[in-house]
């Protein structure tokens, strides 16, 4: 059986990050997109538009010295959304980070325009990117 096109779209854009293909990920989100990161740290809040979506991600990138890395387990989608099982590592500082997360998506015309992150130790990822 094919996945579902949110599915795929949620793969093609994990890819990407991990190849650090910006311009394949502009591609995926909307313009207006809006990022929720959890928690108490500096990557937390409400992120909205792409241009402050893609700092956040750069951001992780800097922080971690290049080190933060995001492993797809598994998607499930429908026609408005997907959601992405994933582990979430890096090192940072003498710390790391071992999370296990899930990635709620909002997806419209074949982009993606909402995100919302959950992760199963927000207490151990806020003193990670604190």
């Amino acid at each position: 059986m094919a996945d579902h096109p949110n599915a795929t779209l949620l793969k093609n854009g994990y890819a990407a990050f991990e190849r650090g293909d910006m311009a394949a990920l502009t591609d995926l989100f909307s313009q207006d997109v809006v990022w929720h990161l959890g928690g108490n740290n500096q990557l937390s809040g409400e992120h909205k538009g792409r241009d402050a979506v893609f700092a956040t991600f750069a951001r992780s990138a800097t922080l971690s010295g290049g080190t933060f890395k995001v492993e797809l387990h598994d998607v499930v989608a429908n026609d408005e959304h997907a959601v992405a099982l994933n582990r979430s590592t890096g090192s940072r500082e003498g710390r790391s980070l071992d999370a296990g997360d899930v990635d709620v998506y909002h997806v419209k015309d074949g982009k993606i325009t909402e995100m919302w992150s959950f992760t199963d130790d927000q207490a151990a990822t806020d003193a990670f990117w604190s």
